[in-house]
């Protein structure tokens, strides 16, 4: 049997219905019954809600030791998708416990059950710093004298976990995707740029970033585990586009006005620092962090080579398939 953690996120659910579509049995873990609800949304989109019922949730959570006593009864082969994802500068503490402490408590049983293969989704964040006019690889070092976000600290360190049990015995891969866009949980994550665009946005920056469909993510994930392939990873980007430009994708899709207005580093600097004050005084979480209106500008070129000469991999065309993710945006998220 199959174990996903994160199985109510983007990932995670999009992996379960692969699952459930190729026949395969899967447990997955959830942490309260109202978690679940978008999960099976996507069954219901896809028009697949009978087999919704063929995957055994099991309350649970990767930071509850006990409550991973059972949930490992019985399987043979680990899909860790669960991950805390945030750039509030307050959620260091839950971003360290949940990414790494939580990874560490999945390898150490798995160790501990003789799981047969075990997956762990990254990120790209937790790859390498590539030197000026480098494309970042799988091999690129990380340097720990370069400024870090929380979030990608956590990654880095929940990884450091993965190859300590792989140093240990334990069959892994690890797949490290870029911003992942998908169907579904469009209040999180990548979802929220099409609220945002279909509110209407006016400013852009020129930085760019990886990105990847979440059907290529689960694909590739299943490809790789079901291979022999040992203590590898692999970066998931299908092409490094511009901020720009995927505002102006989701926009046409959208039928809305794309962003005309630039924002500079001046501008977002700025930007930043009037967030932050506005949230002491009005008691609200960060919109614009300094990590975020940094990488707005920052150009990352990732190399996907790797998965592609070693199993032949793919991707899917990413600005059509983005657009018609815009195309497909529910009227009700307006």
């Amino acid at each position: 049997m199959i174990l996903v953690t994160g199985g109510t996120g983007l990932v995670g659910a999009h992996l379960l219905l692969h699952l459930a579509e190729s026949g395969q049995k899967a447990r997955a873990l959830y942490r309260t019954e109202k978690t679940i609800a978008k999960t099976k949304d996507l069954f219901i989109h896809n028009k697949r809600l009978p087999l919704f019922d063929s995957i055994e949730w099991m309350q649970g959570d990767i930071i509850d030791v006990p409550s991973l006593e059972d949930a490992f009864q019985g399987i043979d082969t680990v899909y860790h998708c669960a991950a805390y994802i945030s750039f509030e500068p307050k959620d260091e503490e839950m971003l360290r416990k949940v990414n790494i402490e939580g990874t560490a408590n999945m390898v150490n049983f798995a160790l501990a059950y003789g799981i047969k293969r075990f997956c762990h989704v990254s990120s790209i964040a937790a790859l390498g710093d590539a030197k000026e006019n480098e494309a970042i690889t799988e091999e690129t070092e990380w340097n720990p004298e370069v400024r870090h976000g929380d979030y990608a600290i956590s990654k880095y360190g929940a990884e450091m976990e993965v190859w300590r049990g792989w140093q240990e015995g334990l069959n892994v891969v690890i797949v490290n995707p870029g911003l992942i866009f998908g169907n579904g949980f469009w209040d999180q994550g990548s979802g929220k740029i099409f609220k945002v665009v279909k509110r209407g946005q006016f400013f852009y920056t020129k930085g760019t970033c990886g990105i990847v469909a979440v059907k290529d993510v689960v694909n590739a994930m299943i490809q790789l585990t079901e291979s022999s392939i040992n203590g590898e990873r692999f970066t998931l980007v299908a092409e490094n586009v511009s901020y720009k430009d995927i505002l102006d994708i989701v926009a046409d899709g959208m039928s809305k006005t794309r962003p005309a207005f630039y924002a500079s580093p001046l501008m977002t600097s700025f930007a930043w620092r009037m967030d932050w004050l506005f949230s002491k005084l009005f008691m609200r979480n960060r919109m614009l962090t300094r990590s975020m209106a940094k990488s707005s500008h920052n150009h990352e070129n990732y190399d996907n080579s790797k998965i592609s000469n070693v199993i032949a991999f793919r991707f899917t065309e990413i600005r059509t398939y983005l657009k018609q993710l815009a195309e497909s945006y529910p009227l009700k998220n307006q």
